[in-house]
């Protein structure tokens, strides 16, 4: 923060994060944009849904239209486990130097930053995350999302899935922070309304959760705010109309500009949770966090009047009439979770009740917890699992 203390205001040092090109039509520019990167070929990584969809195609086609070199990898799961990134790192290695392009949503994009670090640490494997961080550089990456919510596009490290520990490691390095990021409402236009709702809820959590972060400053905050007005206002419009060009592209500037805040503030419970219960269950990202996101404000609320009151307005709401403005916020929060459909009951995405000590357990030792405006124990983060089971 930036309150004035004995030694006047607290220091900030920001890294802009990475080249912006937003509009619909731009991946028309990708060749260009890999040139940008000092390559003349390409790594393209994707999955199986986005190829059968024909969302490929079209990176393909400018490819082959500039006459560049590529490979792609298409085999990256929806919750990506460090087998999954190694297996396309060995393919990378084998098509050698290149840009990596990473084509679809957070998990792609996820996953394609450890191909990368791993390209250029050959000895590693993605089970030595934590040991990368000062490791040597990945090859560059020119960042493509197709979906808007998870803001993977504005940072250097990637969330994978341990499946022998059960838990969420972050992988990553600052050489793998895309160098660029090619945002193109054009891509999102088939995108099927639940997963419109998940990953747009993701972005609003964003927001949400970088304006109470005890992280914030004014930078983070002037992007989070801005991200929760257009979230808040284009999803549910993007859910109602999935061809709605105008409500697609707010959604996905809307989510990038959530992401760079995320960036310098960090996140908070809501991620602890629903890293731990992506874990223990498989479900999607967005959907383990809207199940607990009301449940995590009205627990946070008394530590974040501020900034609960500074969603409220961002979502451009009526003052309220006994003042409360983190109810209101809370209270838009669900209206819109409810508009979109995304709330589930725990029971119903696969957890049983004696999963849940282990869920939270994995959510209070998660690092994003730290970061919540209050600190929460294992008694507590279990009656917020109790409470929406």
């Amino acid at each position: 923060m930036t309150s004035p203390g004995p030694g006047g205001p607290t220091p900030l040092s920001i890294d802009p994060t990475c080249r912006i090109e937003f509009g619909p039509g731009r991946i028309g520019q990708l060749p260009a944009l890999i040139a940008a990167t000092g390559h003349d070929r390409a790594f393209v990584v994707t999955d199986h849904g986005l190829r059968a969809a024909g969302v490929l195609e079209p990176v393909l086609k400018a490819l082959r239209a500039a006459g560049l070199e590529y490979a792609v990898y298409d085999e990256v799961a929806p919750n990506p486990s460090t087998a999954n990134v190694d297996a396309g790192a060995a393919r990378a290695r084998t098509f050698g130097t290149a840009a990596v392009v990473a084509l679809g949503g957070g998990s792609v994009l996820d996953a394609a930053k450890g191909i990368s670090l791993l390209v250029g640490n050959p000895k590693a494997t993605a089970a030595d995350a934590d040991e990368l961080w000062e490791a040597a550089d990945g090859l560059p990456l020119v960042a493509i999302p197709t979906t808007s919510g998870t803001g993977a596009e504005t940072n250097g490290f990637g969330v994978i899935e341990d499946t022998t520990a059960c838990r969420k490691v972050y992988i990553g390095h600052p050489s793998v922070k895309p160098r660029i990021a090619l945002l193109d409402p054009e891509l999102t236009l088939g995108l099927p309304a639940p997963a419109t709702a998940a990953t747009g809820i993701d972005a609003l959590v964003h927001g949400i959760e970088s304006l109470a972060s005890r992280g914030a400053n004014p930078v983070s905050t002037a992007y989070a705010t801005q991200a929760v007005t257009m979230v808040s206002h284009a999803l549910p419009a993007a859910y109602r109309d999935g061809a709605d060009l105008d409500a697609r592209a707010e959604l996905m500037l809307g989510a990038h500009l959530a992401g760079q805040a995320l960036s310098l503030s960090g996140l908070g419970l809501v991620h602890g949770i629903g890293h731990a219960l992506t874990a223990h269950t498989g479900t999607p990202h967005g959907v383990a966090l809207a199940a607990v996101l009301e449940e995590v404000m009205e627990f946070n609320a008394p530590a974040a009047q501020g900034p609960y009151e500074q969603v409220a307005r961002a979502m451009r709401l009526a003052p309220p009439a006994d003042g409360d403005w983190a109810r209101a916020a809370i209270e838009a929060v669900r209206e819109i979770a409810g508009a979109v459909d995304v709330k589930r009951p725990l029971r119903t995405l696969g957890a049983d009740r004696g999963m849940l000590p282990a869920i939270a357990a994995g959510a209070v030792a998660d690092a994003v917890t730290t970061n919540n405006p209050l600190s929460p124990d294992h008694t507590q983060v279990l009656d917020i699992l109790t409470t929406t089971y």
